[in-house]
């Protein structure tokens, strides 16, 4: 350690009384961080890329400073689901300071990394009163029985109206229009069902009609189109 000269010429004055830092919310308990092991705590966080063309959804379960549990959810662009790849294998067993310093390959990866780190070691995360914490593996719980991402794709234009592409209960065939040429509701495959139906070994045309179901006053449109050619 190297002093300057003005600080060796100054006489010594007795630090007071030593607090610590304040305590925060974790897991049920309340703990004064000091160390990157004293912190655990699931949360989840957005972040987005430079040019705002991409997101990360990113999950992470911290226990004693390490990373147990990644989830790992992008938008945007073909180059981010590689990153995302990646990042799943770097992630876990990391301490979340290693993580903050790990290149994630997508920036919208790194910004997510960056902002749950915030909430974690601020002690904002979801399980901050909950005793314990939750189990590693908790994230796929947001996923649902299908394991896929909770994502909605709408396109619309003045001329022709809106289409529904994809809804949180999936892949959009057909949309329900009414007289007025309104939508009133729309068919939709549930693809992680579909799959989970041909992977027991039911022919793939049988599959797509179990896994098929409607939403809205689907038997009262007086017209059906699909959002992807008309």
């Amino acid at each position: 350690m190297i002093y300057t000269t003005e600080v060796q010429h100054m006489c010594p004055v007795a630090k007071g009384a030593y607090h610590g830092p304040a305590p925060i919310p974790e897991e049920g308990k309340w703990v004064q961080a000091k160390d990157i092991k004293d912190i655990s705590g699931f949360t989840h966080g957005i972040g987005w890329c430079a040019p705002q063309q991409g997101a990360c959804k990113l999950t992470l379960n911290v226990k004693e400073g390490i990373i147990e549990e990644a989830l790992v959810e992008v938008l945007g662009c073909s180059g981010m689901t590689h990153s995302a790849a990646m990042a799943s294998e770097i992630l876990i067993g990391k301490t979340i300071l290693e993580a903050l310093n790990t290149d994630l390959v997508c920036d919208a990866i790194n910004t997510a990394m960056r902002e749950l780190f915030l909430q974690i070691v601020y002690g904002r995360t979801q399980s901050a009163f909950s005793e314990n914490g939750l189990a590693v593996g908790s994230s796929l719980e947001d996923l649902g029985k299908g394991l896929r991402s909770q994502v909605g794709t709408m396109f619309g234009t003045k001329e022709k109206g809106p289409r529904y592409l994809e809804m949180a209960e999936g892949y959009c065939t057909k949309m329900a229009l009414n007289e007025n040429n309104e939508v009133i509701g729309y068919e939709f495959v549930n693809l992680g069902k579909m799959m989970d139906f041909i992977k027991k070994g039911i022919d793939a045309n049988e599959a797509l009609e179990k896994a098929k179901g409607h939403y809205g006053q689907w038997d009262a449109a007086v017209k059906y189109i699909d959002p992807r050619q008309e």
